[in-house]
């Protein structure tokens, strides 16, 4: 195939209609390269799933064209779904040293760092990378080592920021790279992909400095032991954190594996500064005076297992929360999180805890931009097309409204959905056809062997529970020789819906006997039948549906 007759195709796989998994891929020709790898959290709906990745049946279709993967921040939304990916295409993986040391030991948990091709970048690299060569820029975002890229191709350069907002004033120092953006501006870039998350807050995001004051404030005022929860992976606040701790003369316990995991990494690869000495272990905190003593713990979201909402309960094996602690709570909830955040801060206050938490106080400010800062980076980079990423549908919209005010052309505008397509070629932009895309569910080992069936099965059991019909019935004329004998579980209390189980038993009875009568010793049928006359009747007295399951032997 002659390259005129080649063209640009970039296709979601996640990051768009949701916040959630990213993954975007990047195709010309025989070459394809993907933008990051991440998963995101089950919905309440999703009944006993771990995690949800992007389904990448396009990518094995073309694993031989596959060059490699590039990533652009350590957060799970964005390499969390790494290992998955590489258990089918082993191709090279490109990020920067935190990135990778996070990456690192999520491919040790599955037997692959072994075999990974692992391949560490600065905001100074330029890697080629089959017909495409990206180019690093930095990024400001809520972890270190944060970049976006600029992927020249033979259509034209795309410049794909990942998740960003520009700070000003940085806890590590590393700020946005302005300079780069408006040199990619300056020379014309195709089109622009930009993080939606924060696009209706107007004004911009405020810096995580201001974070770091106010829990200054909180050691400095803390009569108690200081308790803190913020997300494991935001390790600017981590830092400030720490450096209050120091400030303030008080030792500092670390509570929760993925807090542990990340802090580790982040201090080896020198992400993180921690004084000899200002880290205990938990057993120690006992020995210290309550003002020496601060833990910082996961669990902000309130999740119902993590190590805080296990404090607030009683049930943590080495920490409980007691009257005159200062607890805070620095993060915001994620969306369905608030009822479990809720009854946590209201258990804290039965405590006799002092809580400190967002809405009453400034302990947590977004990683991503705002207004006026996404307006920045469409006036920098001043693309020709623009596809809005990394948000909801009414997120995107809005994001696309700003650009027009920034003077992109409406007609050029791309509001797309997971497993659709943007095709550019001769320097124009239309969108292609659809490709496999969407959820795959994990859960434990299992790697999509949960779908929707299985997910309204369980449902369906969480709600009304489970009634088991067992019947033995004659190989000879079809007589029931022992049964049916029904055995609830989640349905009704047995000892005190006797009479309603009596009858169900009489109608199995009935309708088997109907159904020989005619002939029918299908068993496929026979069990269509029981389940039918039995749900018809059950849903008359009590108006539940439980999960009917006949099981019916011949002898």
């Amino acid at each position: 195939m002659s390259k005129t007759q080649n063209k640009l195709s970039i296709i979601p796989l996640g990051g768009v209609g949701e916040i959630g998994k990213n993954m975007t891929v990047y195709t010309y020709g025989n070459d394809i390269i993907v933008i990051d790898a991440g998963l995101k959290f089950p919905e309440e709906e999703m009944l006993g799933i771990d995690i949800v990745i992007p389904d990448i049946t396009y990518l094995i279709e073309n694993k031989s064209k596959v060059r490699g993967v590039f990533l652009t921040h350590g957060h799970e939304d964005h390499i969390g779904g790494l290992p998955y990916l590489l258990k089918s295409l082993n191709v090279p993986v490109f990020g920067t040293r935190l990135t990778l040391g996070l990456v690192e030991g999520k491919l040790r948990e599955h037997g692959l760092l072994e075999t990974a091709k692992l391949n560490p970048i600065t905001n100074q690299s330029v890697i080629k990378s089959g017909e495409f060569t990206v180019s690093v820029f930095q990024n400001n975002h809520s972890i270190p080592d944060t970049v976006g890229f600029a992927i020249d191709t033979p259509e034209g350069v795309v410049v794909h920021t990942g998740d960003f907002k520009f700070d000003f004033t940085p806890v590590d120092g590393q700020k946005a790279d302005f300079f780069k953006l408006a040199q990619l501006g300056e020379k014309g870039v195709l089109a622009l992909l930009s993080d939606s998350t924060n696009a209706e807050r107007p004004g911009y995001t405020m810096s995580e400095r201001v974070v770091g004051q106010t829990i200054n404030d909180c050691f400095a005022t803390a009569e108690g032991r200081v308790i803190i929860a913020t997300f494991s992976s935001n390790l600017h606040r981590i830092q400030q954190i720490i450096a209050a701790a120091e400030k303030y003369g008080r030792n500092l316990a670390i509570v929760g594996r993925s807090m542990v995991n990340n802090i580790t990494v982040a201090h080896e690869l020198g992400y993180i500064r921690i004084n000899p000495g200002t880290l205990v272990e938990l057993d120690e905190i006992n020995k210290l005076p309550a003002n020496r003593i601060a833990i910082l713990s996961t669990g902000s979201q309130g999740e119902p297992m993590s190590a805080l909402t296990r404090m607030a309960r009683a049930t943590h094996r080495k920490v409980e929360v007691m009257p005159g602690d200062t607890v805070i709570i620095a993060s915001s909830p994620i969306p369905g999180n608030e009822k479990y955040i809720s009854r946590t801060i209201d258990q804290l206050f039965r405590i006799g805890a002092n809580v400190i938490y967002q809405s009453v106080s400034g302990v947590h400010v977004s990683g991503h931009a705002s207004q006026e800062e996404l307006k920045l980076m469409l006036s920098l980079v001043r693309p020709k097309y623009f596809v809005p990423v990394h948000g909801e549908y009414r997120m995107l919209k809005r994001h696309s409204e700003l650009a027009i005010a920034t003077g992109v052309d409406p007609e050029n505008i791309f509001i797309v959905d997971i497993g659709d397509s943007i095709e550019f070629q001769g320097g124009k932009g239309r969108l292609g056809p659809k490709y496999t895309a969407g959820n795959v569910l994990i859960d434990g080992l299992g790697v999509g062997d949960v779908g929707n069936i299985v997910l309204r099965d369980r449902k369906l059991l969480s709600q009304d529970g489970i009634l088991v019909v067992v019947v033995t019935l004659s190989k000879q004329d079809g007589t029931i020789l022992s049964g049916p004998d029904i055995i609830s579980r989640g349905f009704v209390y047995v000892r005190e819906s006797e009479e309603l189980l009596e009858e169900a038993n009489k109608i199995v009875m009935q309708t088997l006997a109907k159904l020989v009568s005619e002939n029918v010793n299908e068993w496929s049928s026979l069990k269509n039948g029981v389940r039918d006359a039995l749900g018809r009747y059950l849903y008359e007295q009590t108006r539940r549906r439980p999960m009917i399951l006949p099981i019916i032997m011949e002898v």
